[in-house]
């Protein structure tokens, strides 16, 4: 059985919806007005947004994968180890 593996296509661009795009502008512009006191304009929130979503989701998102894949391998050792304890002794 030939079983190739193809690599996985890198995320280009998080898929955000309307109502989550709008969040995300909100909290760049009340970071902006908390933090330095400036208002933002629309088309630098829209530049802020396309930076995050571009550049910095995927490597947060990739992260998260490499977070969750300790996280399960450390589940698996522990359910193998929990495996061996339910043998029981064969002396006689």
């Amino acid at each position: 059985m030939d079983v190739t593996m193809k690599k996985r296509e890198p995320i280009v661009q998080m898929n955000l919806s309307e109502k989550q795009k709008g969040k995300l502008k909100d909290e760049i512009t009340a970071f902006y007005l908390d933090e330095r006191g400036e208002e933002i304009g629309m088309i630098e929130q829209m530049q802020l947004l396309d930076l995050f979503t571009q550049k910095l989701a995927p490597i947060i998102y990739n992260k998260a994968l490499d977070d969750a894949k300790k996280w399960y391998l450390q589940i698996m050792d522990r359910m193998d180890s929990d495996f061996y304890e339910l043998y029981k002794n064969e002396n006689i």
